[in-house]
């Protein structure tokens, strides 16, 4: 098989998994056959057996990755049409923001430490909880690897949302804002979509913090940079 047909089999099996899990996860609502979690447990099934490595795999769908700069310029979207939930809360997202970044970055580093992480995958699993447009680009300012935060961003935003609903139902969260919040700001898209499953003002509070998290963060990057 040549270059080119690694590329268009990758490239063919990563859009179909995507098309072929949205529709079943519309159909089934389990949140196992979301894209997110569907598709990369497809793309492992496949490439364990044919020892294929991430290194080409990211090559071969690297214009994917390039989708990201027209997403991160579209995320000024929800933050225009949210402006309204923005001026009447501002003071408890920024507040909420401010706690969740903290929290996210000093378990992150706690957590590399505890490994024995150290250099650019230590750098790289910093900005773990935050979207991978912004995260990416943070981690390409720490000094990581931004192809492998972008799989530690898959995987704690599978693992946040999973756990955020169970979060929820265990603190007795009322409020949309809190409850959006949470799965805004700990598991950012995963957590956005899966907050929208819980209504609309959840999912436009989730969708507000992700974003405001992720340029709070990508701005705090060369600050962060001199302290780690």
């Amino acid at each position: 098989m040549s270059l080119d047909r690694h590329a268009l089999f990758w490239l063919a099996l990563t859009l179909a998994g995507y098309l072929f899990s949205r529709l079943l996860y519309r159909r089934v609502r389990w949140y196992g056959f979301s894209p997110i979690v569907f598709v990369p447990l497809l793309l492992f099934a496949v490439a364990i057996p044919l020892h294929a490595h991430y290194a080409d795999y990211a090559r071969d769908t690297r214009w994917l990755v390039t989708l990201l700069g027209p997403a991160t310029v579209a995320f000024a979207i929800p933050i225009w049409q949210q402006r309204g939930l923005l001026a009447r809360h501002w003071p408890a997202l920024l507040v909420g923001m401010c706690a969740g970044s903290a929290v996210a970055i000093g378990s992150s580093w706690a957590l590399a430490r505890a490994l024995a992480l150290d250099g650019p995958v230590a750098l790289s699993l910093v900005p773990r909880s935050i979207t991978t447009p912004f995260a990416m680009e943070m981690s390409h300012d720490l000094g990581g690897v931004p192809e492998l935060t972008a799989a530690f961003v898959m995987i704690t935003g599978v693992f946040g949302a999973l756990a955020g609903g169970v979060l929820m139902k265990l603190l007795h969260l009322r409020s949309s804002l809190a409850r959006g919040a949470l799965l805004g700001v700990g598991a950012h898209g995963a957590g956005t979509s899966r907050a929208y499953e819980f209504g609309g003002e959840e999912g436009s509070a989730a969708g507000l913090l992700m974003v405001l998290t992720g340029l709070f963060n990508l701005l705090l990057a060369p600050l962060l940079a001199l302290c780690l």
